[in-house]
């Protein structure tokens, strides 16, 4: 391939019926459940081991698209409300102030461990500030919430074009 591109961190979140998996391996253990950062590292220390083991870079750039946040609370833009739900304007600013998520530095020592270079896609702060951008605020078809999912056009579209800056750098 001459460029791969990767993400994760959505289904890692998801609990119980919505969980995508009935056990995790870890190891020779089997586990019904385990504590989702401890799991996502593990996860993707497997992947970079992958990438380190069996990309050449000077026939393959890889990309890792950031971590894509929830905004399931209001309390983390300093709204008093439980979502986002009926949010109609981005906040203003630069920083998001509850932070990254705490997948982000995950993903951040992760990717600095690595032998391959991994190009980071960093669409975190810039998807946390646009508490707006989701579908269930729009399109009618959700009952509750959808803080998980973002509509089109919009959000994604300023991912796919950063991609798109960065290959033809």
């Amino acid at each position: 391939m001459d460029v791969l591109v990767f993400n994760s961190w959505h289904w890692w979140t998801h609990q119980g019926k919505s969980q995508a998996w009935d056990y995790i391996r870890d190891g020779r253990g089997l586990y019904k459940d385990m504590n989702r950062l401890q799991a996502y590292y593990k996860g993707l220390a497997t992947w970079a081991n992958w990438v380190d083991t069996n990309v050449d870079p000077t026939k393959t750039r890889v990309f890792f698209q950031g971590i894509s946040p929830t905004h399931y609370e209001g309390r983390e833009w300093n709204r008093p409300k439980r979502s986002c739900n009926g949010e109609l304007q981005p906040l203003s600013g630069s920083k998001y102030p509850a932070g990254a998520p705490p997948a982000a530095a995950i993903l951040n020592k992760i990717l600095g461990n690595m032998k391959k270079p991994v190009y980071l896609l960093d669409i975190t702060t810039l998807s946390q500030l646009r508490k707006d951008a989701h579908p269930s605020t729009y399109n009618g078809q959700h009952s509750g919430n959808d803080c998980s999912h973002w509509c089109l056009p919009g959000l994604p579209d300023s991912w796919n074009q950063l991609l798109y800056a960065a290959l033809v750098m």
